[in-house]
């Protein structure tokens, strides 16, 4: 690098076409764990949370309006966002998927941008992969 790019590295203006410098989005800030997605960084915190279904139907919530998130082995989870209820069903959604990184925790960390139904068939090889069956909100 010379010394010209360098100093136009930190000098231009971001999105500016003419000084060859052009944002790009930062798709990569987000592990795909399959069932859902876990931001890396040690002080990332995600905004929102998407809701992916099947079906392609999808809802954003944000954290901010997420009062409170239940995790109980037998029904799922469920969080209240602003009085209604989203419940998130599935098998092992407390389940160590990597070292330090479960589904229930990273919600309560603001760790998972999202989550998603998984396809039918999909998981059923491994017992202790995280799946979510369905996701509902009223």
């Amino acid at each position: 690098m010379t010394d010209r790019t360098i100093l136009q590295k930190y000098v231009a203006r971001n999105g500016d076409p003419a000084a060859g410098v052009v944002p790009q989005a930062d798709t990569e800030a987000a592990d795909d764990l399959g069932a859902f997605g876990w931001l890396r960084g040690i002080r990332d915190r995600a905004v929102c949370l998407e809701l992916r279904k099947s079906d392609g139907n999808i809802l954003a919530v944000s954290y901010g309006y997420i009062e409170k998130a239940e995790f109980d082995p037998s029904e799922g989870i469920t969080l209240s966002v602003s009085g209604q209820k989203v419940r998130i069903k599935g098998r092992n959604l407390n389940a160590e998927v990597r070292p330090t990184v479960r589904l229930f925790e990273g919600l309560a960390r603001h760790r998972v941008p999202w989550v998603q139904e998984a396809d039918s068939g999909i998981g059923d090889n491994d017992d202790r992969a995280t799946v979510i069956d369905s996701i509902s909100w009223s």
